[in-house]
């Protein structure tokens, strides 16, 4: 049996399963929208599981679901060695977001990296600590900012409306996902003039130890073979 994760609810699920019905395998919730239970029709031997988008990555890498419907961004920053773990099967054409960095709309000399590498410096002398960055993407994050030989910030968690944090005084910039930039705007801030930190989408990954004949066989029933 190959168990099929997919997101539990909102415009993700619907598009999910738009995609699959697009291909021949129709994915239906089964009862309300509280419930987590779903059906497959089209498929043999496939069964569908519902569940939080942030879920997928771990049940996928534990091995409870085969193949999964998530964003690239929850896949690599709550999977280290995720390319070890996981093939990539097919990018699914929705979902899209890129991880950015923003800071203030006021602060009128800081449009790219340089700039922001400049004010982090002269604000860790002015204030003794370093600058904040409010994040869920502490890990992708880091290591951009490493690998443009940033060193003068610190990462502060944000679970919540990190687009707020700013304003609420407990970050100075922020690194999150966005679409259409539009909450940003709303919260006066401006993303850097840089390349996003990663282009994220909807993707369906498989658990590579289940690459079997089975998994092959549901592939290329979905022509992705």
């Amino acid at each position: 049996m190959i168990r099929l994760g997919v997101p539990s609810k909102g415009r993700l699920m619907e598009q999910t399963f738009d995609w699959f019905a697009a291909r021949g395998v129709r994915l239906s919730r089964s009862g309300s929208d509280r419930e987590y239970a779903g059906q497959v029709e089209g498929a043999d031997g496939v069964s569908l599981v519902l569940l939080s988008a942030g879920e997928i990555p771990r049940e996928l890498v534990a091995g409870r679901i085969e193949l999964g419907v998530t964003g690239t961004d929850l896949v690599r920053e709550k999977l280290p060695g995720w390319a070890s773990d996981l093939e990539t099967v097919a990018e699914m054409g929705f979902g899209h977001a890129d991880l950015i960095l923003a800071v203030p709309e006021c602060w009128r000399d800081c449009d790219n990296l340089d700039d922001f590498t400049t004010i982090a410096r002269d604000f860790r002398a002015v204030h003794g600590f370093r600058l904040r960055i409010a994040t869920k993407y502490h890990r992708l994050v880091r290591a951009w900012l490493a690998q443009h030989e940033v060193a003068d910030y610190q990462l502060v968690d944000s679970q919540g409306a990190t687009e707020g944090t700013v304003a609420n005084h407990t970050a100075e910039a922020i690194a999150d996902i966005t679409s259409s930039g539009a909450t940003l705007r709303a919260n006066n801030l401006k993303i850097l003039n840089e390349d996003p930190i990663l282009k994220s989408q909807a993707t369906l990954f498989a658990n590579r130890q289940a690459m079997g004949k089975d998994m092959q066989r549901f592939l290329t029933q979905l022509g992705l073979t």
